[in-house]
């Protein structure tokens, strides 16, 4: 077990300097959630006067770094595999199932400090005051929420071999998951079938826990909605692994 712990790290290393190695990755990844938050807040926000819509949209916004983030971080399974390391990594004495780890652990340790540095970017403005321990829990949140949504770019990225390919599909499953949720507008402001169509959007979940520890307007309680991201998680990290462990290199 402690040699398979050495290779997850190494996996997870991998991953993780992949996306701290570049520069233009991580200011990237971060314009698109201030752009909306800026600009989508203060456009909107106008025309809702009855409530701060920006800090509102916060916990939405954070929702989308790591949703958008989470997901495409299974791209680098594809370019590993065209680029020859994945062949070399799937036959080396390692289970499949460590590198499934390796990767999750590191698409999710990226996606969690971008929508960390998010928070902390909208506690600085004003947007939102949470305590420490409100803190502490929300990152909790974001990690099993970050892992959940790594598993299913794992799982696309392991019966996907073409990027554009994966991109496309990723695009089809990720904006539907972000705009049919309640990340920019309020649960009951929205018509019946899209709250009934929120019930199976794990985007929600996460995004209605982020909201009630960090501005304290929740819908469900925290245990429910992070019950059903750690099922959701159980459920997508094993279709992850399966589809990784037939994988063809």
């Amino acid at each position: 077990m402690a040699i398979e712990a050495g290779k997850i790290y190494a996996v997870w290393l991998r991953e993780t300097k992949r996306f701290t190695n570049s520069k233009s990755r991580i200011i990237g990844s971060l314009a698109m959630p201030l752009f909306f938050l800026f600009a989508l807040g203060a456009g909107i926000g106008g025309l809702v006067p009855e409530f701060d819509y920006q800090s509102f949209i916060l916990p939405g916004i954070i929702g989308m770094t790591i949703l958008f983030n989470s997901v495409f971080s299974g791209v680098s399974i594809i370019w590993d595999r065209e680029l020859g390391y994945l062949k070399e990594l799937l036959v080396a004495p390692t289970s499949r199932f460590s590198i499934v780890i390796g990767r999750a652990l590191g698409g999710a340790t990226t996606s969690v400090l971008q929508g960390f540095v998010i928070l902390i970017i909208g506690v600085l403005l004003g947007l939102a005051s949470p305590g420490l321990f409100e803190i502490f829990l929300a990152l909790l949140v974001m990690i099993v929420f970050s892992a959940l949504i790594v598993s299913i770019g794992i799982g696309l990225a392991s019966v996907i071999t073409e990027v554009e390919t994966f991109q496309l599909i990723v695009n089809l499953v990720i904006f539907p998951l972000f705009f049919l949720s309640n990340a920019l507008f309020p649960l009951d402001k929205m018509p019946g079938w899209l709250q009934t169509l929120s019930l199976f959007n794990p985007v929600s979940y996460a995004v209605d826990a982020l909201r009630g520890l960090i501005i304290g307007v929740g819908v469900n309680s925290l245990a429910l909605n992070f019950a059903v991201l750690l099922v959701g998680l159980v459920i997508m990290f094993g279709i992850a692994g399966t589809l990784f462990d037939r994988t063809s290199i």
